[in-house]
Parts: C-alpha cells; structure tokens; sequence
C-alpha cells in the first residue's frame, strides 16, 4: 500500500513527478492532482487515481505564458490579451494542441487547456520542471474539490505517495475556462475569473457554453451535469418545506443564519457578506458539514454578480446529484 506523505520538499516533489508518478500540488484556485502533462503512463495514473472517465479532458499547467503558447497551434488576438490581463492566475483557455501533447491530455479533442498558476509554490516547482504539469482537482470523480492537504488526504490517502503543502488556496474555486468558436469567445467553466472582467478587457460580450447534453463529451474540465458533491445529500434552501425536522439537518448560508436550523448545524460563508471569502469557504464548507453526517444539508444561493456565478454554479452541480 502506497503511504501518502505531506510536506514542502520541492526536490521530492520533482523527482517524483521525473519518475512517472502522480502527486498532490497546491494552485491558488484548489488542489490538483499532477504528472508528467507530455508523459501519456504519467497521465494515466491521474485517471485511474481519480476514477475519472477518460472523456474527460485535463488542463496542462506552465511556468509562463511563453511557454503556454509554444504547445498550442492558433492564439487569437484575444486569448493574447487575456493572458497579458490574467496570467499567471485562474484563467484556462482552450486552444488548438500541437501534435507534442498527448491525446491523453485532451480525450482525443484537438484543442488543449492551457494556464498559468500563481501559487508561488506551484511556479517554483513548474520553474524546475521541463515538461508542463497535468493537473485536475485532487478528489475523488464527482466529490468536493480539495482547498487544503487535509482535504487531499482525506479522499486520496494511500492512492498517492506525496501531498505537496502549499496551505489553503486563496481562491477556493476552480479556474474559469474559456475557448473560441468562430468569432465568438465562449465560457466553457464559470471560475475564479469573473465574466464581467474578461468581458471588460476584451472589449466584447462572452457566451456562456458550459452544459453538456446528452452522451455529449465535455469539450473541458467541470461540464459534466453533477460534480463537486459531498455524500450527504444536498438540496436547495428552496426546497427546506419538504422538511419536517431540522433536528438532523445542516445549513449553508451567505451571511445570515436560518432560525429553522439548530444553530451548531450551521455554516456562514462570510458573516460580513463578502463574496470572495465566501467562494473561499464553498469548498471546505462541504467537507465539513459532510462530516457531521446529517441527514441532509441545506443551501442558499449566492448574488449573482462576480464570482457569484461561479458559486452557484458548483452549487447547481452538488445538488444536482441529488434532484436529478
């Protein structure tokens, strides 16, 4: 059995990752679950670490924005002036791959997901690396996204050799993935970048394209129908009237508490209503409370302005587990 080991030895980290093996690493956004991005044996081990269907593509992760774009084929005007704005940081774009990067990084599709970190932590280990480093959430297929080692270890112990400990993430909410179709610039995952700031520095309304629909492949990370969810069940505040007893139920809520719930069964995400710590808190706000192992868990819905969106976006996703 695979011992998994936490800590901040970079060195072990990139001999690991040289080695072929798959290991935890902090981003600002949540904890990914890295390898080798030009190594396909490498690559493997994520899916099969993570349970993750193969359809689902990877993002690769780079040092720098130079770098990023030597792996893809075509940058539109666009893609260029978002990098400038938000690289490094959470924002993924969707570009046509080079034939050096493997297919198992895209699902066979012929665009490749490309981003700049700015985790110190993870730029200092992408800085002694020569290869981009592969990297989905590190959880569990469909599971709450991992924005501490704790959180790593609780659901990946034993399936990896190496969390590497960069704290808690800043941001606590996936990057935002954006691609091109024609002459439109599309939103393929609502992230820790808002719309209204990439629409601001392109000068151009965005279309929001982060649905698939039927046995469709997801064209990026975070599409598919239901994900981010914890075992308890979750349900909409919306839906509290079906509940006869709160005795044994949780809630999350923005700012306000919810005289229904006891008070110890509930979360805040931020008491004094800022929307940035409560996209903080979203993640870890789940470990917790599936933790007491009620009988169900309660959620309010965020304003839906800035990253707002992208909350309520994994909120959809969590509770659509169990409403579907």
């Amino acid at each position: 059995m695979i011992q998994t080991e936490i800590g901040t030895d970079l060195k072990k980290a990139k001999l690991l990752l040289d080695a072929t093996e798959i290991i935890s690493i902090p981003t600002e956004t949540v904890y990914g679950l890295a390898a080798n991005g030009k190594n396909p044996l490498a690559i493997a081990k994520i899916y099969v670490a993570k349970k993750r269907p193969l359809s689902n593509p990877l993002i690769l992760h780079y040092k720098d924005a130079y770098s990023a774009f030597q792996d893809v084929t075509k940058i539109p005007k666009e893609a260029e002036l978002l990098a400038e704005k938000f690289w490094p940081g959470p924002l993924t774009i969707l570009l046509p791959k080079r034939k050096s990067i493997p297919d198992a990084v895209t699902s066979g599709s012929p665009r490749v997901a490309i981003r700049v970190p700015s985790h110190e932590l993870c730029l200092s280990l992408l800085n002694t690396l020569d290869y981009p480093i592969a990297a989905p959430s590190a959880n569990l297929y469909g599971r709450i996204s991992p924005t501490s080692p704790a959180h790593v270890h609780e659901q990946l112990n034993s399936r990896i050799p190496y969390i590497l400990d960069g704290g808690t993430c800043e941001k606590g909410i996936e990057s935002t993935i954006i691609g091109f179709e024609d002459d439109n610039v599309c939103i393929y995952r609502l992230g820790s970048t808002s719309v209204e700031a990439i629409e601001a520095c392109i000068q151009k309304k965005v279309h929001i394209n982060n649905k698939t629909e039927g046995k469709q492949k997801p064209q990026a990370s975070g599409m598919v129908k239901h994900h981010y969810a914890p075992n308890t069940a979750m349900f909409s505040i919306a839906e509290k009237h079906k509940e006869k007893d709160f005795s044994n139920c949780g809630f999350i809520g923005f700012d306000t508490l919810d005289p229904d719930f006891p008070g110890e069964n509930q979360f805040l995400l931020s008491e004094n209503g800022n929307i940035d710590t409560a996209a903080k808190e979203l993640y870890r706000s789940f470990h917790i409370m599936d933790v007491k192992k009620f009988k169900s868990i309660y959620i309010e819905f965020m304003p839906e302005s800035g990253i707002g969106s992208a909350i309520n976006d994994r909120i959809k996703r969590a509770i659509q587990k169990y409403t579907a």
